[in-house]
């Protein structure tokens, strides 16, 4: 995969010692362009966080909260502060860092955002921002937000005077990898502001249709009990034999269960000849990413037979996915072949993976960005159906588009 003009240039402002912000629409290779950065890099000094679990061991890294030692942040961000300041380990890490990753940064909420940053103050005794280790964040606002569980308006972290204090040179990717439908293109700039425009209208009902119970894509659902009872249904239809593939688990119970929640493989993957599946990892050489989807063409205990839907064969062998502590030590694994059944996936899951086809539920969404994740995995307009869709699903968050407006004008 070659990189475009956006990313050389990225590229060389990641390898100076700036304060650095990656981001970008979804397809512009965000993802692609850390990991080519990433390689070769000592991730004691130079470790590599995420914002959830589940990004966590996609990745290979830990979360930003354990790094910090923040837990859930009982008490306050004060309390917050001065528990994880008083950890031995957390001051150990903290002391040796010298910069860090931050992977899918907008679900990050501002306050865990502070804490982490006056925390490095703190501990190293230097009143440079992040006691002056680097960081570079990774992510756009303008998919999942952090979790808000008081109903409050979004903590987001680019509010944060910590995220001033940063003073970050923002790196923005325009060019759009993941497709090349201009005018699917189009449609999805207008739905990341959060407008229904009549072209937005037409388009969207020119790819509504009922539902087909029997459809050869992939279906997103908000809801993960609804993908669960979906794919079992489907793979139930298959008259061949089935297969069950036990996940193989090493570590400390209380982090084999963690695993169990977070690893993007399920604890027995059910197979049969010529179920829909995808990969959850990206091939070194490019055959296939996460998120390619396929049918299964032969099945033994070692290897499996998978044609992607470009009709390129593949043959998988299973792979191993780990937990890592906050310093970075293996805790537990997670063995098994890296795929899912893909007659269907959530939004949040769904969220950095490309798909070919898919049939997407746009009615009763309630996030910012929810709509704007699940229509920009696609490849091309083409491979778009709607069950039904809904204005009010399409919604962006104000404060992010005042944010992005800025970034824009900053970087031209």
């Amino acid at each position: 995969m070659d990189f475009t003009p956006c990313q050389i240039k990225a590229l060389l402002e990641l390898k100076t010692n700036k304060n650095c912000f990656v981001t970008g629409f979804a397809g512009t290779g965000k993802s692609f362009l850390i990991r080519q950065f990433i390689k070769g890099l000592d991730r004691k000094t130079f470790p590599v966080l995420a914002s959830t679990g589940v990004s966590a061991v996609i990745i290979g890294g830990r979360t930003f909260h354990s790094f910090f030692g923040l837990g859930v942040m009982e008490g306050g961000l004060e309390a917050t502060i001065d528990r994880a300041s008083g950890d031995r380990r957390v001051k150990s890490r903290i002391t040796k860092t010298e910069a860090f990753v931050l992977d899918e940064v907008s679900m990050i909420s501002g306050t865990a955002f502070t804490a982490a940053e006056t925390l490095c103050r703190k501990i190293r005794k230097n009143r440079l921002p992040w006691g002056g280790i680097r960081v570079i964040a990774v992510g756009d606002f303008a998919q999942l937000p952090p979790v808000n569980r008081s109903g409050q308006d979004k903590d987001w972290a680019f509010l944060s005077d910590a995220w001033t204090r940063s003073a970050f040179t923002p790196l923005l990717l325009n060019t759009i990898v993941r497709t090349v439908d201009q005018e699917y293109i189009e449609v999805l700039n207008t739905v990341r502001h959060g407008d229904v425009t009549n072209k937005v209208t037409e388009y969207l009902n020119s790819k509504t249709e009922e539902w087909q119970d029997g459809f050869r894509g992939t279906c997103l659902f908000p809801l993960r009990k609804t993908t669960e009872s979906y794919n079992n249904k489907r793979l139930a239809e298959i008259d061949s034999r089935l297969m069950t593939f036990e996940t193989k688990y090493t570590g400390s119970q209380r982090h084999i269960d963690l695993l169990k929640k977070t690893a993007p493989i399920p604890q027995e993957i059910l197979l049969k000849e010529s179920a829909l599946v995808m990969t959850r990892i990206n091939d070194p050489a490019y055959r296939y990413i996460n998120g390619s989807t396929g049918h299964v063409i032969d099945i033994n205990n070692n290897t499996l037979l998978i044609k992607l839907k470009n009709n390129r064969e593949i043959e998988l062998t299973r792979a191993t996915f780990s937990l890592l502590d906050a310093d970075g030590e293996e805790v537990a694994s997670a063995t098994n072949f890296p795929v899912n059944l893909a007659y269907a996936t959530t939004i949040h899951k769904s969220q950095g993976t490309t798909l070919s086809d898919l049939m997407i539920d746009l009615k009763r969404l309630w996030e910012p960005g929810q709509a704007y994740v699940a229509l920009s995995r696609l490849e091309s307009g083409e491979g778009l159906k709607l069950s039904g869709w809904s204005p009010s699903s399409i919604k962006a968050d104000p404060q992010v588009l005042l944010f992005h407006q800025k970034l824009l004008s900053e970087s031209q």
